[in-house]
């Protein structure tokens, strides 16, 4: 998975693994929207580009096994990536093909990634990622998920 610099267009590769301990002084609500310190109960994660430090989005979530689903809690990209003039692209959808990934690993043909958007972004998630309207939530199954690993993950 590759995230790419808007200003070049050169792509960079990407890790994404579990938010540390000592991560958390690093993540600022400035930056990041949130006190992400209150999720560290629950499962986090960071995407940064390879063999840097720097963390370019974060995602909460919570595994409904009886559901056969995993919800995402939080998602964020870094302050400097959100809108027009944001320095990457391709954050939020490595981060769902991540998640997507995992909720494969656990439920296999059952799988599906749920979260709750805020405001307009609700139809963004619809066209750009193949979210489907579930109630309050939106969610993708194992059509939107395979899409979107072929999409952000067919190197």
């Amino acid at each position: 998975m590759y995230v790419v610099d808007t200003r070049t267009g050169k792509k960079h590769e990407v890790v994404i693994s579990p938010v540390l301990e000592e991560d958390y002084r690093l993540i600022t609500k400035k930056e990041f929207f949130f006190n992400w310190k209150l999720e560290n109960e629950n499962e986090v994660f960071k995407i940064s580009i390879k063999g840097e430090s720097r963390i370019l989005g974060l995602v909460s979530i919570e595994r409904i096994s009886e559901e056969f689903r995993i919800h995402i809690r939080l998602l964020t990209v870094s302050d400097l990536n959100r809108g027009h003039e944001k320095q990457y692209e391709r954050i939020i959808g490595n981060i769902l093909t991540y998640i997507s990934k995992l909720a494969l690993f656990d439920f296999a043909e059952l799988a599906c990634v749920s979260l709750k958007p805020k405001g307009a972004i609700a139809q963004h998630y619809i066209d750009e990622y193949g979210m489907n309207i579930t109630g309050a939530t939106l969610s993708i199954e194992i059509l939107e998920i395979l899409a979107l690993i072929e999409k952000y993950d067919n190197e």
